[in-house]
């Protein structure tokens, strides 16, 4: 009750983060204005002259050949060259004055900008967008709708079952290819892609290539077998159909493929533990299973209560009140015969694809955030604010030319 109450089984959903982000946004919103605004008062000001530039930090002064205001205009050539902003002052003042390093403003302020819409753009994605897993079977056409995933997809606050686009995938064929180590090397998808039972396009589904269909994005995540098995008691039709048939996830190709089959229907009940290999000679040598050659599988029945009225994983046994009846094995075509009535049918192996369907409409602003905070970093690092003041003043046949200044970032290299 306390973790419910202080939302810590919905951390991103809860008052508290929802409190925190609106905070950070306020935050940030009421640094950028008045920043903006000195930001754009600068610009249009033009630089303004020194008085005394003897009394600053940085001070130089030498004697030039040539009269003032050739002297001035020289140093006037050379601001402008290094990309200062110059102003020259009016009157019997011979001075100028330059600055230098508003790019470092600027890309500060779109540093924080593109923060802002950075924010803005993961809220409206994960807001609106939803993420699903979903198994299909080769020959079979998944519809994209909130029931038809493994498990309840992850969906975003603001999202609605009217957001689902409805659109069909028809798995076609999947194909694999290994490496050496059994590890695999390449594995594709390829589907039909239908809307109203219309065949729209076919594509291919890869890892890091995914389908894009109206918004959605269908990914590549995994695959495996998916043995055809029907089990009935005096001829009546009790499971049929793909079965799917899972790893423990190490990915070792070496191991027996497990899957499960209830059947709550009879009395007593029963449960069915199936092992699949594909390749049972590969099996007994230790080398990898990577393709179907004489699929063998292996079961044992056993009877009781299947305790499905408490949540279960569909791939495992709860073996807890059953007692192990019966065990065997059986090639693919073949058929075996239980006490009972009972009688299970290897009928074909196929494979099965998993997809991770994913939606997420922030994507293209989080892009466009991404870069403008790259583009803001850059000016941001690498410039520095510099203000310089030159005055001349005539002595002799030459010019006396007095050089200040002042650096509010890199200090150093600015006093050599």
């Amino acid at each position: 009750r306390v973790y419910e109450a202080t939302g810590l089984f919905d951390v991103y959903g809860s008052w508290w983060f929802t409190l925190a982000y609106v905070l950070l946004l306020v935050s940030l919103a009421s640094c950028l204005v008045p920043r903006t605004r000195g930001l754009i008062r600068t610009l249009r000001q033009r630089p303004q002259p020194a008085r005394d530039l003897e009394g600053l930090r940085h001070f130089a002064a030498v004697t030039v050949p040539g009269p003032p205001t050739d002297a001035l205009e020289r140093a006037r050539r050379v601001f402008r060259r290094r990309w200062y902003r110059v102003s020259r002052a009016n009157g019997e003042d011979q001075s100028l004055a330059a600055e230098k390093g508003l790019a470092r403003e600027v890309g500060s302020l779109l540093f924080h900008a593109a923060f802002f819409l950075l924010l803005i753009g993961v809220v409206y994605g994960k807001g609106f967008g939803f993420t699903g897993q979903v198994t299909v079977v080769e020959g079979s056409v998944f519809t994209e709708a909130h029931a038809n995933y493994d498990v309840p997809p992850s969906e975003g606050r603001f999202f609605s079952e009217d957001t689902h686009r409805g659109f069909q995938l028809r798995v076609r064929s999947f194909d694999v290819r290994y490496r050496r180590s059994g590890l695999p090397r390449d594995f594709v998808s390829r589907v039909d892609v239908l809307d109203g039972g219309r065949t729209e396009r076919t594509a291919e589904i890869r890892v890091n290539e995914p389908l894009q269909h109206e918004g959605v994005k269908v990914y590549q995540s995994g695959y495996g077998w998916a043995p055809i098995i029907e089990v009935r008691q005096d001829g009546r039709l009790l499971a049929g159909g793909p079965t799917v048939f899972i790893t423990d996830g190490s990915q070792d190709q070496r191991k027996a493929w497990r899957g499960v089959v209830k059947l709550p229907s009879i009395r007593p009940q029963v449960g069915l533990e199936f092992r699949l290999l594909p390749d049972p000679q590969a099996f007994v040598l230790g080398a990898p299973m990577l393709e179907a050659r004489a699929p063998f599988l292996g079961f044992t029945a056993f009877r009781g209560d299947l305790r499905l009225t408490a949540a279960q994983n569909v791939f495992t046994l709860d073996k807890r009140g059953l007692q192990r009846w019966e065990e065997g094995g059986i090639g693919i075509g073949q058929r075996v015969e239980l006490p009972g009535g009972l009688e299970i049918f290897f009928a074909e192996l196929r494979q099965y694809t998993q997809f991770r369907v994913a939606r997420d409409p922030g994507a293209g602003i989080v892009l466009i955030a991404a870069i403008l905070v790259l583009a803001g970093l850059i000016p941001a690092l690498y410039s520095s604010r510099r203000k310089l003041w030159v005055r001349v003043v005539a002595e002799g046949d030459g010019t006396l030319l007095q050089l200040g200044g002042v650096a509010l970032q890199r200090k150093s290299a600015f006093e050599e």
